[in-house]
């Protein structure tokens, strides 16, 4: 069954859609025979099928050994992809206030390099008992290189170098890098990043598959929804493949529209938000092209872009996901004094009220707003629906990037920044 409805009534024709059949074909074929540009890095679009389970029974292990030492909190540093993907589906399945289902707390350093967070931060786990998993392809970015030796030496005064050496997981290069000779000489233990998947694209490798599982997600289930979904997402079809449907209809859009706003009407959503924000505009920003990914949550943020989005510049379409099924309801009940005048929602539940929200605010935005409403309707927050929502955008991103005649995978623009910053701090 499908954990993801998509519905471009409010978008784009079927007729309109069937104009690129040919043209996704071949790009599909081509990425199928790793002969697109950037094929290097397409390991992850058949990664589901292909997971490592011998690492993944090691992570589990490693994650058994730190809950039965009762370790409070895992502190995980990396910066983008290293980090964003793992922060989205913890917060998507257990939900921004978890309950018990949470076996381990999961807190995200390096991810930027203030001075006032870090130390925070630093002052909030001194008194707990913490565990660290660093990830970095190389272990040269500054961000987490900088966390990274704070975190370390905090551990290593609390309880020990040998201790902690026992406490730090790497996640890293196979055979080379900075990291990878760091853990080596300290001897952690250390996960792999394949050299054909690139940090946006590698929430199901062991980069956000180790923090989840000290977490708690099941991540069976999640790599059985992306394989389930790799099956539909894979198919040259435009007719059937919801994934490259939504491919086409964004790239249609964008030659009107500059920018993409993924709208959500659940907060916990916030971080998949993110995740979907690098995902895209670190793959199609290139050459002057690419859509300008934005993101909101409603209806909270109606009451502040609300105004925007209804009568302001043309500038965006929307891409909507709502929740068939929430984890959690509330009915709300009759008061007998109805001071507060909801008496008109009783025996309504509050997850109803939400759908209306969304139903009105789409009707108000197509029909009056005249902005183009792309909408996506999960089965619930589950790790399978998580699993074919990964698979739905990372599908999706492949083929909106080469329909853009540029290449998915690679991003020079980021070093700019990076040279400018090693040359005025006296790196060489």
């Amino acid at each position: 069954m499908k954990k993801i409805i998509l519905n471009l009534e409010n978008a784009i024709s079927e007729k309109e859609i069937q104009k690129y059949q040919e043209k996704v074909s071949k790009i599909n074929e081509s990425m199928n025979n790793f002969t697109s540009e950037g094929s290097d890095f397409l390991g992850w679009k058949d990664l589901p099928e292909n997971s490592n389970w011998k690492e993944i029974e090691q992570m589990k292990k490693s994650a058994k050994i730190l809950h039965d030492k009762n370790i409070e909190t895992l502190v995980v540093i990396g910066i983008g992809g290293s980090y964003l993907g793992a922060k989205a589906a913890i917060d998507f399945v257990h939900g921004q206030y978890p309950g018990k289902e949470r076996k381990m707390e999961i807190v995200f350093a390096g991810t930027s390099i203030s001075s006032t967070s870090l130390a925070q931060l630093l002052n909030y786990v001194k008194n707990k008992k913490f565990a660290i998993n660093v990830i970095s392809k190389s272990g040269t970015t500054t961000e987490p290189a900088i966390a990274f030796r704070f975190f370390k030496n905090l551990l290593e005064e609390k309880v020990g170098a040998k201790e902690a050496n026992e406490l730090i997981f790497a996640t890293t290069d196979a055979k080379r890098g900075t990291l990878f000779e760091f853990a080596t000489t300290k001897k952690y233990q250390k996960f792999v990043i394949s050299d054909d998947i690139g940090g946006r694209f590698s929430v199901l490798s062991p980069v956000g598959l180790f923090p989840l599982i000290c977490a708690g997600i099941n991540v069976d289930d999640l790599l059985e929804g992306a394989k389930e979904a790799n099956k539909i997402y894979k198919d040259n079809s435009l007719e059937t493949n919801d994934a490259y449907k939504y491919a086409v209809t964004r790239f249609v859009l964008g030659k009107k529209y500059s920018t993409e706003m993924l709208v959500s009407y659940e907060p916990n959503f916030s971080f998949f938000n993110e995740w979907w924000k690098q995902l895209y505009g670190e793959s199609e920003g290139k050459e002057g092209k690419g859509l300008l990914p934005t993101s909101a949550v409603f209806s909270t943020d109606l009451h502040s872009l609300g105004q925007f989005i209804q009568e302001g510049s043309k500038i965006l379409f929307e891409t909507v996901m709502t929740v068939k099924n929430p984890k959690y309801d509330l009915t709300i009940t009759e008061d007998v004094e109805n001071l507060d005048k909801l008496n008109y929602l009783a025996n309504k539940t509050v997850h109803y009220v939400n759908d209306a929200a969304f139903k009105a605010t789409t009707d108000a935005h197509v029909k009056e707003g005249k902005v183009p409403n792309i909408h996506l309707l999960l089965d619930d927050f589950s790790e399978k629906t998580l699993g074919w929502l990964i698979m739905f955008f990372e599908r999706a991103c492949a083929i909106s990037a080469y329909l853009l005649e540029i290449n998915p995978f690679n991003q020079p623009g980021v070093e700019v920044y990076k040279k400018n910053m090693f040359k005025i701090l006296g790196k060489n």
